[in-house]
């Protein structure tokens, strides 16, 4: 005996996530751990500290320079990094 409305195990865990409240969670710790991925390892060696509180990611940078460099890039890489992880997890970005 067949059903007709069978669904994926994926869509069956999103919707788990949602409803526990681990979704966001999850998302945010996605969108962390893809920043060496998206900004590539010469930012990744000089960032010491990344956070996400309040749909904002905090970038504590060692380098002034390359801090104010990224300040100008800020939209686009709100951006890419919401798409890495597939989902609005950041609405900004301040660099530290």
């Amino acid at each position: 005996m067949r059903r007709s409305k069978s669904e994926s195990i994926g869509d069956i865990i999103k919707r788990y996530l949602r409803s526990e409240g681990l979704e966001t969670p999850l998302n945010q710790r996605k969108l962390i751990n893809s920043w060496s991925d998206v900004m590539g390892q010469a930012i990744n060696k000089y960032t010491k500290e990344i956070y996400i509180s309040n749909q904002t990611l905090y970038v504590k940078l060692s380098s002034p320079v390359l801090r104010q460099e990224l300040m100008m890039q800020r939209q686009s890489l709100v951006k890419r990094l919401n798409e890495a992880v597939n989902a609005q997890v950041i609405t900004d970005i301040v660099f530290k």
